[in-house]
């Protein structure tokens, strides 16, 4: 016969051992609400690293689109580890369409705080800066729309305010004399 003495205290030695294991569980899992603190965003990559690891990929899908019918594209051998966006598995238009939303939401990480190529901090809060984005970010949700369309004349108008978004920042804050070190 096992005393209740004893088995009380295993029962509440299992109680503190193990409540504070399943708060932080149930803590963990519970979704976030308005008391919860916002989670802000990292910055891993500057402005150059972002420029040629987001945007450039996702605007030259939309450029090749100009000239090469996205339709026309085969999928490849391995469409899942294509580094081809037009052969992978999310390839011809729709790969336009995600490299529209690509731009358009990338131009989110061009308003966080961020260091240029050469260490010096973006003008993120100059006006024409914030108008380029927004230029930007029209630009994309165009190319995405020109995706759906599934039309090369309605992706030549879309490739075109692409280019002019790039250009209007670029002619200012890239194109400038004594390269990196001056640009941002």
């Amino acid at each position: 016969m096992v005393r209740c003495g004893g088995g009380r205290r295993v029962l509440l030695v299992g109680f503190l051992v193990l409540a504070p294991a399943y708060v932080g569980f149930a803590l963990a899992q519970a979704p976030t609400g308005r008391g919860a603190a916002a989670q802000q965003p990292r910055v891993y990559a500057n402005m150059l690293q972002v420029m040629r690891g987001v945007l450039y990929p996702a605007s030259n899908v939309i450029f090749t689109a100009q000239s090469d019918d996205p339709a026309a594209f085969k999928p490849a051998t391995r469409p899942s580890t294509s580094s081809d966006p037009f052969t992978s598995a999310y390839g011809g238009w729709e790969a336009v369409e995600n490299s529209g939303l690509a731009l358009a939401e990338a131009a989110n990480l061009l308003v966080i705080p961020r260091a240029c190529g050469n260490g010096k901090p973006a003008p993120i809060q100059n006006a024409d800066w914030q108008m380029w984005v927004q230029e930007l970010r029209d630009a994309g949700v165009a190319a995405y729309k020109a995706g759906q369309a599934k039309d090369q004349d309605v992706i030549l108008e879309a490739a075109d305010a692409v280019a002019t978004a790039c250009l209007h920042c670029h002619t200012k804050y890239r194109n400038v004399p004594g390269g990196i070190p001056n640009r941002c």
